[in-house]
């Protein structure tokens, strides 16, 4: 068996393809543009790299971008007062601070100074809540990705047992909420799960978010399962640097009946998600309505 490679690039175009008809439509019909703004603190290459994707990326779709880039030595109370200004502005939509944050900040309390409204990672104490209890809210972009391609790769998901490998707060939790209301069977597996991969052999979707580069091999995978691997790892082999997920590729490609590479599979989805999120928060706080297929 070979698996079917879900493209993620792709698909994220496909997305952002709709992103962009849709604020169209809102400049047009209603003038009206949706706004993000992206806070950066520090000077971390990784995020400062994504923060400009992000940026462009907005602007490719018709949004407007507004980037705050401070100091790595910037106060809590500094960074709540940004907070609250774009709180209170009405052309920005979205609000996304770029984690992590300096070790001197407490993410905790700057996340949830971010109007839930304007929350468009969905990482809200109050999105979680909303999430948690199937009401809507801001989903988190990376597993919005996933359910996304997995409903355009499997149709309907009901009666499937699904298998999340990884218990944290932005990627493991709301996927097992998300796979639960499309009616999924959903076990929470995690690094210290007995015999994880009996575990695993049991799912239909098995979605890999452990952090750990290539832990799910093909002896993990049951013949015909969708795997998604939401992992990034960067590693060094032969010398030379390579981005892995946390599924080893070619024995599960051989196993699996579809999965998603890395690199150019969930990645590109985050922030044609981040866009959707956007979008969909511009239509709540302006009454009008939502685009199809860009949330939950």
């Amino acid at each position: 068996m070979s698996a079917t490679i879900i493209d993620g690039k792709a698909f994220a175009q496909r997305v952002r393809d709709k992103v962009a008809a849709h604020v169209a439509r809102l400049k047009a019909d209603h003038g009206i543009t949706p706004g993000l703004a992206v806070v950066l603190v520090g000077e971390d290459p990784a995020s400062e790299v994504y923060v400009r994707n992000k940026g462009k990326q907005t602007l490719e779709v018709g949004m407007t971008s507004f980037e705050h880039k401070l100091p790595a030595q910037t106060t809590q109370s500094d960074l709540l007062a940004l907070i609250a200004r774009l709180n209170a502005d009405p052309t920005v939509n979205g609000i996304l601070v770029q984690l992590p944050l300096p070790g001197h900040l407490n993410s905790d309390l700057v996340i949830n100074a971010i109007d839930p409204a304007k929350d468009v990672d969905g990482f809200h104490i109050s999105n979680v809540g909303l999430l948690g209890t199937g009401q809507k809210s801001m989903v988190p972009c990376t597993p919005l990705g996933c359910l996304m391609m997995l409903r355009d790769h499997l149709g309907s998901l009901s009666g499937l047992n699904a298998v999340v490998v990884g218990r944290s707060n932005i990627v493991g939790k709301p996927m097992a909420q998300l796979l639960l209301g499309d009616s999924c069977t959903v076990t929470i597996a995690h690094s210290r799960t007995k015999d994880l991969a009996a575990v695993c052999r049991g799912a239909d979707i098995l979605v890999a978010a452990v952090g750990r580069p290539e832990m799910i091999t093909g002896d993990y995978v049951r013949p015909g399962a969708t795997v998604i691997d939401v992992g990034i790892n960067r590693i060094t082999r032969d010398g030379k640097a390579k981005l892995v997920g946390d599924v080893e590729f070619a024995s599960a490609s051989a196993v699996a009946g579809a999965i998603t590479p890395v690199p150019g599979g969930v990645g590109p989805m985050t922030i044609a998600c981040l866009l959707a999120n956007t979008v969909t928060a511009c239509c709540r706080a302006n009454a009008v309505p939502e685009p199809e297929g860009l949330t939950v």
